[in-house]
């Protein structure tokens, strides 16, 4: 379903809140058109950067305009914001600049090559005034037939008589912006009204090239014009030229052009495909065939409900037709939420008449993702012209002979409104109104005396006031969603002034009045004690009496409202069913109540172990069930069933025996393994059975998927061991500098894989595999011995002193062999120990303090430099830290990202620094990525930095090239 919200910036904290309210955010695909009839570049980069924060899926395209239209409304110096969200339709957007083609034909072939695929349906496209339209739109239909093409040029807006096109990424005042809705199966209807007549004699072109007409009837084109249509339109180029077009014939065929200027030689540059030999006219607008066509196209077009529709309509068609021009806007929208601009020159491509560029026009797309539903038709779909004198004498007579039904539609309205009072104030329920901002208007008797106030002192407070700020977000939802015009119904606990607490059901009604929304209408029911009895005959039903977990009937119900969740978010869920192993023993050795209270101890430990965002029910005897919602990725998965496994195997103690228990679980996700709750369970169950068959104890993944990246694991485990031997590994060397000079004193040696088939693979991917497979050892050992060998190179071939810096992994720093491998790394390179550092997490060192403390002093006495890595991400702590034999300490990167002055981080950073001066500590800030940050590290008198900014990891005869050109520059 296409989805659009339109609204008009009046501030950035507007914008936020509209972006909230509707929930922009979560929409997987979403254009956004801007229309600015207002000529300012920095507000409009400054939407743009904000929209860009806050929905970060989001394609734009905009430009300038001199007039807007949003939910079939027009306006002037505004800028709209048309949000169109899709649910099957892939959106993609390009700005091209004139300056970087030979023409406007190859720029639209370009939108094609580049944004257009197998079931594109639609281009929209706004280009600025200098663009050949006509050649732009025909590179497009030459690369692709089928797609439907419209838009409009942008107009200059308020006095700058420029005009500007931009999407998400930039803006030019020379080029065009296009979008493309790739979705084969979008419902389109396009509808476009003109009626241009020509008038007067016709012409001959008997000279013309690239738009420029030399020569009319073998004469000079100015002349012509001069004659027929006077100086003051030659004065008014480009825009009168747009109000009075020449219309083409060609083969039968006809189409307008716009004169766009005059050239000293007397020819005319045109907007439009002219060729030799064509017959021109001047043409002028048939007001009333015009308004009769609009009127019977809009019409056949109401008989269907489309989701959405963009108009771009013609700027002279408002200047002449502004009271028409709205009503049509008005009948647009009631056909589907219109939006859109005011252009200087329209286009739009239909299968009856071909690709057409005009002017005085309007055309409008209407669309759908899902079939059109036939409607009956409500608008009112007449139109007199107004004439000045008849408008008068027309308003004469409808006040004359309606003033007398006034005065009875006044005691109608009396009788009415006392009917409405006694329904209001002798209501039992609470009954109140508030305005579009949330305040009390009005509240009856009822309300009063339930929350002990007086009508007149609530009147004008905010109704979030008297509600727990508990449900403040919950109400403020239903209040958005009745402000949309959908009644809304929900229940709310709200404090009574006489029984404390009580349950009411809520229901919000939209006050309409004139077919716009002024406010809300809220009605409240005391339901305290059918919620009592409701919540008693709900537990009953459905939860399990021994454990308090949800039961069958109501777990399935949960996993089809996640199903919907996930559907609607494109998310994926897991369902895990567990079963305890041989439970059955337990139930005959010691008896069902035994068991019972055993199964109640296993359901607290999963509880324990549950991440956010996963439901726990019971299916009765030893089985259960586990819904994941939040993180359903395999690893993740993987190690919380094998830590629920890991509680549930633990001893348990009853009645002074001592039992032990296991679990069989199966695992299924949605959608990959079922669409629907039936399938999911039954495939969980399915998997849980392969894990009993297996012997108990273990987990099986339904999911073909599942199966194929564990097969994946394995498989690069196989690739890891052979990558040691091959080798595939290589180290790159990012450099380190010494803030102090600005010199590269060394460098971390980083790990990287380049696999024969797959290509580079991230140390993120496979080190984590190396470390639970115990190969981390290896690893680390040849990245121990390559780094301090190729250091030593680097020093004798007179590149200085370097230092290398190698990192240890928890798993490699904790075997007994760890200071052999480093004493036989430098014997085997011969590097001075003093030039080899090593770094350590926080997390490595705790893990065992005294061990740690052991080893780090035997590296030092070796000569070792010892350094902390990763400082104030783990568990840092002045109590040991203080007694840690480390010589370095290297600042998180999370810390130097948003290194400013004034911020928060600038303060943590100050603290380490002076922390590390005081401990006679040298301090290394990692992850710089601005001189600013530089600056201040310097300033902050930090030692040693090292970063992007400085420059990216590199390969070694990188690194080399990088210091030779360093040193010579410095000498």
């Amino acid at each position: 379903m296409a989805v659009s919200l339109n609204c008009t910036f009046e501030g950035f904290s507007e914008l936020e809140d509209f972006i909230l309210k509707n929930e922009l955010q979560d929409y997987p695909s979403i254009m956004a058109q801007i229309f600015a009839g207002i000529y300012n570049t920095e507000k409009i980069n400054a939407i743009i950067s904000l929209l860009k924060s806050a929905i970060p899926k989001l394609v734009i395209i905009g430009c300038t305009t001199n007039g807007v239209i949003k939910d079939g409304k027009l306006s002037d110096n505004q800028i709209v914001l048309s949000f169109t969200a899709f649910e099957k339709t892939v959106i993609k957007s390009t700005l091209l600049h004139t300056k970087d083609f030979s023409n406007s034909r190859r720029m639209g072939k370009k939108v094609v090559h580049e944004l257009c695929e197998l079931g594109s349906k639609i281009v929209i496209a706004f280009p600025t005034k200098n663009v050949d339209i006509h050649s732009f739109l025909e590179g497009i239909k030459e690369e692709n037939q089928d797609v439907i093409m419209i838009g409009g040029a942008a107009d200059a807006s308020g006095i700058n008589n420029d005009t500007l096109v931009f999407n998400e990424n930039e803006m030019t005042n020379s080029g065009v912006v296009a979008a493309v809705l790739n979705n084969e199966d979008l419902f389109v209807k396009t509808y476009t009204n003109y009626q241009w007549r020509p008038i007067g004699k016709t012409f001959t072109v008997n000279k013309v090239k690239d738009g420029i007409i030399y020569g009319i009837e073998s004469k000079k084109p100015v002349q012509l014009i001069k004659k027929y249509l006077g100086e003051d339109f030659v004065k008014g180029l480009p825009k009168t030229g747009a109000e009075f077009p020449l219309l083409v014939k060609r083969n039968g065929r006809e189409f307008t052009v716009f004169i766009k200027d005059f050239l000293s030689n007397g020819a005319i540059q045109v907007a439009g495909n002219v060729k030799e030999g064509d017959v021109l006219s001047f043409a002028y607008v048939n007001i009333p065939k015009m308004i009769q066509d609009s009127l019977h196209d809009l019409k056949s077009l109401a008989k269907h409900s489309y989701e959405t529709v963009f108009a771009y309509c013609s700027s002279s068609r408002k200047k002449l037709l502004k009271d028409y021009t709205s009503k049509e806007m008005e009948l647009l929208n009631g056909i589907g939420k219109t939006t859109g601009f005011f252009s200087s020159s329209e286009f739009c491509s239909l299968d009856k008449e071909g690709l057409q560029v005009k002017e005085y026009t309007t055309t409008a797309i209407a669309l759908s993702e899902n079939e059109p539903v036939k409607k009956e038709i409500h608008g009112i779909y007449k139109y007199t012209i107004p004439e000045e004198i008849q408008s008068v004498i027309t308003l004469t007579h409808l006040i004359e002979a309606t003033s007398s039904e006034i005065k009875g539609l006044n005691q109608e309205l009396m009788a009415s409104e006392q009917n409405y009072k006694s329904l209001f104030n002798n209501n039992t329920d609470i009954i109140y109104s508030v305005d579009l901002k949330g305040r009390f208007t009005s509240a009856n008797p009822s309300f009063a005396a339930a929350f002990g106030y007086d009508v007149d002192e609530i009147i004008g407070d905010s109704a979030l006031n008297y509600v727990q700020k508990e449900d403040v977000l919950k109400v403020k939802r239903h209040f958005y969603n009745s402000l949309k015009g959908k009644e809304q119904i929900y229940e709310l606990e709200l404090l009574t002034k006489s029984e404390g607490k009580q349950h009411f059901q809520m229901k919000n009604i939209p006050i309409t009045v004139n077919n716009e929304i002024i406010g809300i209408y809220g009605i409240g029911k005391n339901i305290t004690d059918q919620k009592k009895i409701r919540d008693q005959m709900e537990q009953l039903a459905y939860y399990d009496s021994q454990t308090g977990l949800p039961n069958r009937v109501k777990f399935t119900e949960m996993i089809k409202e996640h199903i919907e969740r996930a559907k609607k978010k494109k998310r994926k869920l897991a369902v895990l069913i567990i079963d305890m192993d041989r439970f059955k023993i337990i139930n005959d050795s010691l008896g069902h109540y035994a068991g019972d209270q055993i199964l109640k101890e296993l359901t607290n430990r999963i509880k324990e172990r549950m991440p956010l965002g996963t439901y726990l029910g019971r299916f009765g005897g030893d089985k259960f069930i586990l819904m994941m919602t939040k993180n359903s990725e395999v690893e993740y998965i993987r190690k919380t069933i094998k830590s629920l496994i890991e509680s549930i195997r633990k001893p348990i103690f009853y009645n002074h025996q001592e039992f032990f228990v296991t679990a069989s679980v199966g695992v299924s996700f949605y959608p990959n393994d079922g669409y629907d709750v039936e399938s999911l369970l039954k495939n969980a169950d399915t998997a849980m059975n392969q894990s009993k068959n297996a012997g108990g104890n273990r987990i099986t993944y339904y999911s073909i998927e599942m199966n194929q990246e564990a097969l994946s694991r394995l498989e690069m485990e196989s690739s890891l061991r052979r990558a040691i031997m091959k080798p595939e590994f290589f180290l790159c060397y990012q450099p380190l500098m010494e803030l102090n000079t600005g010199k590269i004193y060394g460098s971390e040696a980083l790990i990287r894989w380049e696999h024969p088939v797959n290509g580079l693979i991230s140390p993120g991917e496979f080190i984590p595999v190396a470390e639970e497979t115990g190969l981390i050892d290896e690893i680390g050992e040849w990245v121990l011995q390559t780094a301090c060998k190729q250091n030593k190179k680097w020093q004798e071939s007179g590149l200085g002193n370097l230092i290398i810096s190698v990192n240890v992994s928890a798993h490699q720093f904790q075997q007994p062999q760890f200071v052999k491998q480093v004493k036989r790394a430098l014997h085997d390179s011969g590097l001075a120990p003093q030039y080899l550092h090593l770094e350590l997490t926080e997390s490595v060192m705790i893990r065992n303090i005294n061990y740690s403390i052991s080893v780090m002093q035997e590296l030092q006495k070796l000569g070792v430099k010892v350094s902390i890595d990763d400082f104030g991400t783990g568990y840092s702590s002045l109590s040991y830290l203080k007694n840690l034999p480390i010589d370095y300490l290297k600042i998180d990167r999370s810390f130097i990202n948003n290194l400013k002055v004034d911020t928060s981080d600038i303060a943590i950073v100050k603290a380490i620094i002076t922390m590390g001066h005081g401990l006679s500590v040298k301090v290394v800030a990692e992850g710089v990525e601005s001189k600013e940050q530089m600056d201040l590290l310097k300033e902050l008198k930090c030692h040693y930095a090292q970063g992007f900014y400085i420059n990216k990891p590199l390969r070694q005869k990188e690194f080399e090239e990088g210091l030779k050109n360093s040193m010579s520059q410095s000498l």
